[in-house]
């Protein structure tokens, strides 16, 4: 198995076509980066979905439960569920939508901007851990080209 860090080994088996294939290889990335990820976010008892409820809170962009759901694609009652945890740890608030009264958006308090803060800064270390085998140049290219592949848009 393929270790991360400052050596990058490529396993035996990833010479079989299903090394290749896009499905595989994003899940695996996925798999290894939520390992770091979760270790790097435990000192602020967060975890992977519940930091990007944060940063989502911490945008200014003030979702509703919807949309968080939906950018997240996961299920509306979890969406619920971790916006519970971070409101009942004085993170995010429910306040009442802009645009549609009816919908609540989750924004972020100032605990949970400085929490974001910290917990961005130990993300970060590990997305340099995940992508240590890259240059910075391809890892800004691997970027481009997910979000290419995720939403079309071209930077």
């Amino acid at each position: 198995m393929a270790t991360l860090g400052t050596e990058v080994q490529t396993p035996r088996l990833a010479a079989a076509r299903i090394g290749s294939d896009v499905g595989l290889l994003l899940a695996k990335l996925h798999s290894a980066g939520s390992v770091l990820n979760n270790k790097a976010l435990a000192d602020f008892g967060l975890r992977e979905r519940s930091f990007s409820i944060l940063t989502l809170a911490c945008s200014g962009l003030e979702p509703t439960q919807r949309e968080l759901a939906d950018f997240l694609s996961l299920d509306p009652s979890q969406v619920v569920t971790l916006v519970d945890d971070l409101e009942r740890r004085g993170l995010v608030e429910r306040a009442q939508g802009k645009q549609d009264r009816r919908a609540k958006i989750i924004v972020s308090t100032a605990e949970g901007r400085r929490m974001h803060a910290k917990a961005r800064t130990a993300m970060d270390e590990a997305e340099l851990a995940q992508l240590a085998g890259l240059s910075e140049e391809e890892s800004q290219e691997l970027k481009r080209l997910l979000r290419k592949a995720l939403w079309g848009a071209a930077e």
